[in-house]
């Protein structure tokens, strides 16, 4: 049953062949197919040639046809079940209706490509052909640019990442030598399907990383013509178990929100290196880490990665307070290729890239200086030689293979080094608790447990909290579990003065024993405490309505390394 009248497939088969006529083209014509089933994730590739076909209209819905095809398969080949999301699949009367065959693509198109999670993928050498499909999380496929192309916008270009597979390189063999592309999106759901025909671009490394972050290995697919179809397909299919290969949704850098967690390109060399010294345990999941950075001085390099002339790099500081760095695990846990690893699925595809907020503020400007000139800088040269040192503290819970690893790795006489390149340093630098304060606004910073670390290094900052003046200027609200108190206790006696401006709240029971002394102890540091989850009416009651500026660190602390929708409401 197919859509003789959008189906751009069936067209370029059957071309314009009559009611039930017989098509039987000369020497056969160039096809692929793909033979898939979504509930065992079963899939067969078949490539060969058009024998016979026809198609013939039915009595009783004049939109579809019957069809019936001969194809001469040439090359076969079944493949693993990576990245296909189970769906169980049951027969649909569709009742065709094209809705948009223009581009910019509609609202209804970039719908469906958001909460795809596979499309279908036609592509050619011009001897064979090839049909796969991709898939991956939901919203995997990415919208570069949706514009006119003919008022010198970009048109409408998208972008995937492609996923670690069995490196035979038959769709990107193809689409090296011939860059064309053929594109089917379809919803199950709906049985609505998107069709696009393209021309693509293969992105490799640092190229493919600035446009998506993590990702080593892109096709770019600039779209030439679209076709959106209402009810096409004779399917639909009920969402099932997901792939346990997906990673998670890889957005685009210009999507990161300013001053986000997703580190662009790695560079060409590590910024620095990162060596941990110490780890001090504060709760049964969190821990402070300290490691020393390392950089070696080059002439004209910019200290830290901060912009600036070599000849006043060395008076800027490394960071500034509330800033994250960005490290690689990459030597220490990625175990190379495989092409299955149901052990450890996720692994497959992960770069072990991590970002970090970092806790302790940066030495200050006049240290930061003398250990350049320590290290042989020539101020008025800008050449350098040996190496500049810094510690940085970060504050982390235990969750996932590269925290894991900070844990469990043993520290002391005769243990072994723990050494990870440092590939940037960075963050929004309007994200101030001290342009608040200092402009006259109160600073309400509302936090849930490991959350709190964007304010630790700013906490810590000379005069801030002096500044503030008790809680008219600034205030901290904090949720935090029972067993997490020990960071709350350790955060209030590191940062004098925090407890006069925090209300912890503590959700769940607070167990006797040392939690009920950690809860009294965050008392007597002049902290409220209430043992209740923290509530609508509990930040509205603090906010400055006029003059006030909120720091929701909450969700992205609460979520670590998972995907995290949040909306500003800084308006």
């Amino acid at each position: 049953m197919v859509d003789k009248a959008h189906d751009p497939v069936v067209e370029a088969l059957l071309g314009q062949a009559a009611d039930g006529e017989v098509v039987q083209p000369n020497n056969g014509k160039l096809m692929s197919a793909l033979s898939i089933d979504l509930e065992s994730r079963d899939r067969v590739k078949l490539a060969g040639k058009m024998v016979v076909g026809t198609a013939a209209g039915r009595s009783d819905n004049n939109t579809i046809s019957e069809a019936q095809l001969a194809m001469l398969v040439q090359e076969s080949l079944g493949n693993c079940p990576k990245y296909l999301n189970k769906k169980t699949i049951r027969a649909h009367l569709p009742s065709p209706e094209l809705i948009s065959s223009s581009l910019p693509l509609p609202p209804d198109a970039l719908s469906l490509i958001d909460k795809a999670d596979m499309f279908f993928v036609s592509s050619t050498n011009g001897q064979t052909m090839d049909t796969n499909h991709r898939g991956g999380p939901a919203g995997f496929v990415r919208v570069v640019s949706n514009s006119p192309s003919n008022d010198g916008g970009d048109g409408v270009v998208l972008v995937y990442p492609e996923y670690s597979g069995n490196r035979l390189y038959q769709t990107l063999g193809n689409l090296h030598t011939n860059p064309l592309i053929g594109i089917a999106i379809p919803d199950y759901t709906t049985s609505d399907i998107l069709y696009l025909t393209g021309s693509s671009q293969l992105l490799v490394g640092a190229t493919a990383a600035s446009l998506l972050p993590h990702t080593s290995l892109a096709v770019k697919i600039t779209v030439h013509a679209a076709r959106l179809v209402k009810n096409s397909l004779p399917f639909r299919g009920t969402p099932g178990e997901p792939s346990p290969y997906n990673p998670p949704v890889r957005r685009l850098a210009t999507e990161q929100p300013s001053g986000g967690s997703e580190p662009l390109a790695p560079p060409s060399a590590p910024l620095a290196t990162a060596t941990l010294l110490r780890r001090e345990l504060l709760t049964p999941t969190i821990a402070r880490f300290t490691f020393l950075l390392r950089r070696h001085r080059h002439p004209s390099s910019p200290q830290g990665g901060q912009q600036g002339s070599s000849s006043t790099a060395g008076l800027q500081p490394w960071w500034q307070p509330g800033q994250h760095v960005t490290l690689s695990f990459a030597s220490e846990l990625d175990l190379g290729y495989s092409h299955m690893r149901d052990a450890d699925p996720q692994s497959l595809n992960d770069d072990f890239v991590r970002t970090f907020t970092i806790s302790n503020p940066p030495p200050p400007a006049a240290q930061n200086n003398e250990q350049l000139l320590a290290a042989g800088e020539d101020r008025g040269t800008g050449a350098a030689v040996g190496e500049v040192e810094v510690e940085v503290q970060l504050t982390l819970r235990r969750h996932g293979p590269a925290t894991g690893l900070l844990f469990a790795h043993p520290l002391g006489p005769g243990a072994g080094t723990l050494e990870v390149p440092v590939l940037g340093i960075g963050g929004e630098e309007g994200f101030r608790l001290s342009s608040a304060v200092g402009a006259g606004k109160k600073a309400v910073f509302v936090a849930g447990g490991i959350g709190i670390t964007p304010l630790l290094a700013q906490a810590q900052a000379p005069g801030l909290l002096s500044a503030a003046a008790g809680r008219e200027a600034l205030e901290v609200l904090w949720s935090v579990r029972g067993e997490d108190l020990g960071l709350v206790v350790d955060t209030l006696e590191r940062v004098q003065g925090l407890g006069s401006v925090a209300t912890v709240f503590v959700t769940g029971n607070v167990r006797d024993g040392e939690e009920r002394k950690a809860l009294e102890r965050v008392k007597e540091l002049g902290a409220r405490a209430e043992v209740r989850r923290m509530g609508q009416e509990d930040v509205l009651g603090v906010r400055d309505a006029e003059r006030g500026t909120k720091y929701f660190a909450s969700v992205l602390g609460w979520l670590g390394e998972e995907e995290v929708v949040f909306e500003s409401f800084e308006y």
